[in-house]
């Protein structure tokens, strides 16, 4: 059961992250063109990526945590 909800977690983030993309690239942004000729989309990316991984490390970490609360609880 606990696989079950943190995999409809990721899911659902990932879902929210595909529908994001494909709207952001539907529209036309002289910013990250230049960004990208500048080579400055790539600390973007990687500062994105390194906060994703932040959080989502947190809500694992935090969802051990509730989960062992909720053992100790029932016994």
């Amino acid at each position: 059961m606990k696989i079950n909800n943190i995999m409809k977690k990721y899911l659902v983030l990932i879902s929210f992250f595909l529908v994001t993309r494909f709207t952001a690239f539907a529209q036309d942004v002289e910013m990250a063109d230049t960004m990208r000729s500048e080579g400055k989309i790539y600390v973007v990316v990687a500062v994105a990526f390194i906060s994703l991984a932040i959080l989502s490390f947190y809500m694992i970490r935090i969802e051990r945590k509730v989960t062992k609360l909720e053992k100790e609880m029932k016994k």
